[in-house]
């Protein structure tokens, strides 16, 4: 069973048209959406959701009005100035939006009176689709601990890959490169960076190459709407060359992309074009 990372260093390069695009064409796999603050893999794939999960993140503070004092220790050691004052000036709260889960409240509370409590940060999901099944999630607003959530997604994507004997676990990742590409890389057996002939995606796509490369993760690269900049293209060729980055394919810019997209089918299924033959044979060879 193999494991298949596709990220692309930014937002908006068209990584989840290529993952959803290999769905479609590949059997025996599970599909994961691992871009947990903002996941639209489902927007392609339809999912019908067969399990609901709730999933915790960091704990939440919780004032104790009948051991309170008042005495505003726990605001004066707040560093993100989640405790506040409601209705008076010795009124003391906590806004859960600001509260970061620290603890230094309730280290600090000469009285006790506050305590850590599970704070419910969203959902993840099974789900099944005319592709096979799903692994995906949502993060609630403003939460924090997406790198966990990404990490609960993989686990139970892998999961159900072992136990149907699947061959492959294709995993549409977050953009950037913090903690949740990070625990989108770990132990993946390779990362196809989708790029696109734009200065910050050149830049972008250089950084999470490199945090692949950290971590012993082989990376190959796709170019998405690569003749939209010839000379950005060929910059990008030039890199991947110089690096030892396998270049897999060029898709060229075409309305087709979009139109699957409003139309919520992957664009191998959609169209015969173009696009979709580039598509084809990227995942042949990869």
């Amino acid at each position: 069973m193999k494991q298949i990372l596709v990220i692309s260093g930014k937002g908006g390069t068209g990584k989840t048209v290529v993952v959803a695009s290999f769905a479609a064409l590949t059997k025996n796999k599970v599909m994961a959406d691992c871009d947990v603050d903002a996941a639209d893999l489902h927007l392609l794939l339809h999912p019908c959701i067969k399990e609901r999960h709730i999933f915790k993140g960091l704990p939440k503070a919780v004032i104790n009005r009948e051991k309170c004092i008042s005495c505003g220790e726990c605001a004066g050691v707040c560093r993100f100035n989640a405790i506040v004052t409601a209705n008076s000036e010795v009124d003391f709260t906590v806004d859960p939006v600001s509260c970061e889960g620290c603890g230094v409240c309730e280290y600090i509370c000469p009285e006790d009176a506050i305590r850590m409590e599970d704070n419910v940060s969203g959902e993840w999901y099974i789900s099944e689709t005319k592709y096979g099944p799903m692994v995906h999630a949502k993060l609630g607003i403003a939460e924090e601990n997406s790198g966990k959530l990404v990490s609960i997604v993989r686990q139970n994507a892998k999961r159900i890959a072992e136990e149907n004997n699947f061959d492959y676990v294709i995993i549409d990742g977050p953009p950037g490169i913090g903690c949740p590409v990070i625990a989108s890389l770990s132990g993946v057996d390779i990362a196809l960076v989708v790029t696109e002939p734009s200065l910050s995606a050149i830049h972008d796509m250089e950084r999470v190459v490199g945090v692949a490369k950290h971590f012993g993760i082989r990376a190959a690269c796709v170019i998405n709407k690569c003749d939209i900049n010839l000379n950005n293209t060929q910059s990008i060729v030039d890199w991947c060359r110089t690096n030892g980055i396998s270049l897999l394919g060029k898709i060229p810019y075409d309305h087709s992309v979009t139109e699957s997209i409003v139309e919520g089918i992957p664009v191998v299924e959609y169209a015969n074009n173009p696009v979709a033959k580039v598509i084809e044979e990227i995942w042949r060879s990869l």
